[in-house]
């Protein structure tokens, strides 16, 4: 694996709520979380609704600016608001959301969608702009009689190839997707699936992967981390994951995994009973934040925050009875 392409430190992102009885609350949507992506590699983010995902999506790609922390790319402090960022920080990070319905224009037919993307970042190819852009839907599987016709007449499917299309119009080094192939059937999934992993070794492109679908994670990531109440639980390559996951949240998740077979469901590790519900981020429990959920929780866990500490190479767990 390549280079620290991103790295993330201290991230906070805090919603003010002004209303009523709540009037100088916070939503902690994000409570200080650290993470990095290298070159070439894929980190899956995992968590249940709620849990901070989409938003620190939001934070990394600049749509929000951060409460606090530092974000550093390419060597590079990002951490500064999104209308501040250079050009050639928007052209190198892309991102795919989750309905591409609502990010293409309706009003823009596929061929002027792509070359908005082109024109703004000065890539258009002067001498055969329609051979570009005709090139961009083939690498996608997109006929070239799509070329005009609008997002609204093709199936979701096509609709966020096109939106991979764009991302990839500009040669980025990272793309962040949110959940991308959330609201597809499953052999839809697989085309997609399959086709970033082809990009991605090809042009050598690094992924944060948002997802609630663990199963995606086996054979797409890196490395997963799992999102709680706006805190990371546990990061670990993926196949320290799915083999040794140390924290209860984890071990619920896995859990929850659907399997089709008696021989699945005996296969499955450290099996815990899902319970429970995610609690406000207005009203964070004091000390460990799952520790209203877990079945494990000592006196500990309901006076003191846990940190993160690695306890084997590269798996990190923010945990009081990891090592128990």
């Amino acid at each position: 694996m390549g280079e620290v392409i991103l790295d993330v430190k201290g991230l906070k992102k805090y919603f003010p709520i002004a209303k009523g009885d709540k009037k100088g609350l916070f939503v902690k949507a994000i409570d200080g979380i650290d993470f990095d992506i290298r070159e070439g590699e894929t980190l899956g983010l995992v968590g249940e609704s709620g849990s901070g995902k989409s938003t620190t999506a939001y934070n990394v790609i600049g749509m929000y600016h951060a409460t606090a922390g530092q974000m550093t790319y390419k060597g590079h402090d990002i951490s500064m608001a999104s209308a501040k960022r250079e050009l050639w920080l928007k052209r190198d990070m892309q991102m795919v959301f989750q309905d591409p319905g609502t990010t293409l224009n309706p009003q823009r037919n596929i061929k002027q969608i792509l070359s908005l993307s082109l024109e703004i970042h000065n890539m258009v190819d002067k001498s055969d702009p329609t051979g570009q852009l005709l090139r961009l839907l083939d690498m996608v599987g997109l006929p070239a009689e799509y070329l005009y016709k609008y997002p609204m007449s093709l199936g979701g499917g096509e609709r966020q190839m096109l939106a991979i299309a764009r991302a990839l119009s500009t040669d980025p080094s990272m793309i962040v997707l949110d959940e991308p192939t959330s609201s597809l059937d499953v052999s839809v999934q697989a085309k997609i699936i399959n086709m970033l992993l082809k990009f991605q070794k090809e042009r050598n492109l690094s992924y944060l992967f948002i997802t609630h679908d663990l199963s995606l994670m086996r054979n797409l990531a890196t490395k997963v981390a799992i999102m709680y109440l706006g805190k990371i639980a546990e990061v670990a390559p993926v196949e320290a994951f799915f083999s040794r996951p140390r924290h209860p949240y984890t071990q619920m998740l896995l859990s929850a995994i659907p399997v089709v077979s008696e021989e699945e469901e005996a296969a499955k590790q450290n099996k815990v009973e899902s319970q429970g519900e995610i609690p406000s981020p207005v009203n964070v429990p004091k000390g460990c934040s799952f520790n209203t959920r877990c079945r494990y929780a000592a006196d500990r866990c309901f006076q003191d925050d846990p940190v993160m500490r690695e306890i084997e190479p590269g798996h990190c767990v923010r945990c009081h009875l990891a090592d128990g």
